[in-house]
């Protein structure tokens, strides 16, 4: 605090401390100061808004595209394990890289990556399709292994809050690239589908417009706990990063297998292509609401078994609706989709809540995000196979609700509230 009347000083002395004065009182009104949090809210928000709309808005015109470049079923759900492969394989470089160039620059470099990968795939030719693919999904699990880890190290008061924001933001523009899918396909004669499958970029592009900043400020040094010393090996040798990585990973097992067949199953119960499209979106708007009602219940609770275990009772009951009574899709998805985006947000939220600092987050994240993925990834195919194997999809959703009994008990151990080590 600057003493005032300031001290009787004369000459040089008087001169050197009213420049100190005027280089404090400057300092604290620095617009960079006012403005950085506001745009470091706002990078977060839009890099969450690319994390999984260039994945959900393939499934509405698979059959599109599998018809025009001639596509096996086989190879067209390669479209969906692909980035799931991606997010296994490059998750655990996410924090090394980190490390090395800071936060802000790894996730700028996702952002590229991403858009070059939204661009190749939608150049209309199989080769293009396949290697975009794999770009966007190294660019995706950049940003799902960083962004906990920005919080974490940014807002550690405000990691429920704003990892709830961030789930919803990402779950409305899955939602909304699932909806105008179909359209934009339809909008142009000929093969629409390269159209529908671009139109996520303009997202990047927003978002690199306002991360840039970000970047341009420097590299920001990662506070570090007491117990930051210990190897990050460690996490792999905790029970309670085995518990958050699988609550996280069937989670995405049972969500990317729904959501890269529920067309199909849509279209066997009956549902024209718009009904399923619309339908498909409603998953994903589904998994957004489940934010707004979890900021403020996990505002009051340091211990989330309950919840933990509420929501994935939702995800019980939407499948096994969805088993029992597909004529009530609707509400069924809405059910699953609150159920399952829940999830992914306390998932994302046990890995700063249970890290000690930034960079335990971040290697608890890749731990999380590699392995769960990798689980994940055999998902899609698993209830293809199973649906081939037995001719429809009682089996698959059967399996599918194993899982999610299985998740309920995987939560009620990530929810303690704990620490990792």
């Amino acid at each position: 605090m600057i003493p005032w009347p300031p001290p009787r000083r004369t000459g040089a002395k008087s001169l050197q401390c009213g420049v100190h004065v005027f280089r404090v009182i400057m300092a604290s009104m620095s617009p960079s100061s006012l403005v950085r949090p506001t745009l470091l809210i706002a990078g977060i928000m839009l890099i969450a808004s690319n994390l999984r709309a260039p994945v959900t808005g393939v499934a509405p015109v698979l059959d599109m595209l599998r018809a025009d470049l001639g596509l096996s079923a086989a190879a067209a759900g390669m479209l969906t394990t692909l980035p799931l492969l991606a997010f296994a394989a490059v998750s655990p470089l996410a924090a090394i890289v980190a490390r090395r160039t800071g936060l802000e620059r790894a996730l700028l470099g996702a952002l590229l990556a991403l858009l070059a990968g939204l661009c190749l795939r939608s150049a209309g030719s199989t080769w293009a399709l396949f290697a975009g693919t794999i770009a966007i999904g190294s660019g995706i699990a950049f940003g799902n292994v960083l962004l906990p880890s920005l919080v974490k190290r940014d807002f550690p008061q405000r990691i429920a809050t704003l990892t709830s924001s961030y789930a919803l933001v990402m779950g409305i523009a899955s939602g909304a690239a699932s909806f105008v899918a179909v359209p934009l396909a339809n909008w142009q004669a000929g093969p629409g589908w390269p159209l529908a499958l671009f139109a996520p970029a303009l997202l990047v592009v927003l978002s690199l417009a306002v991360w840039l900043p970000s970047c341009r400020a420097g590299r920001r040094p990662v506070p570090l706990s007491a117990d930051s010393a210990a190897p990050r090996q460690a996490i792999w040798k905790s029970w309670l990063a085995w518990q958050i990585t699988l609550f996280l990973g069937i989670n995405s097992l049972i969500y990317y297998s729904v959501a890269g067949w529920l067309p199909s199953m849509l279209h066997d119960a009956g549902y024209s292509a718009t009904e399923t499209g619309s339908i498909h979106g409603l998953l994903q708007l589904a998994s957004a609401v489940a934010g707004l009602l979890l900021i403020p219940l996990m505002r009051r609770m340091r211990d989330q078994r309950a919840l933990a275990c509420g929501v994935a009772m939702f995800s019980v009951l939407g499948l096994s609706g969805l088993l029992l009574a597909p004529q009530w899709a609707t509400l069924w998805t809405l059910s699953y989709g609150f159920g399952s985006g829940a999830s992914i947000i306390l998932g994302l939220a046990f890995v700063s809540l249970r890290a000690r600092d930034a960079l335990q987050a971040a290697a608890l994240s890749g731990m999380a995000q590699a392995l769960g993925y990798l689980l994940a990834a055999g998902g899609p195919t698993a209830i293809g196979a199973l649906h081939d194997s037995t001719g429809g999809w009682t089996a698959a959703l059967a399996a599918c609700i194993v899982c999610a009994c299985a998740q309920i008990g995987f939560g009620l151990g990530a929810g303690r509230n704990r620490h990792v080590g």
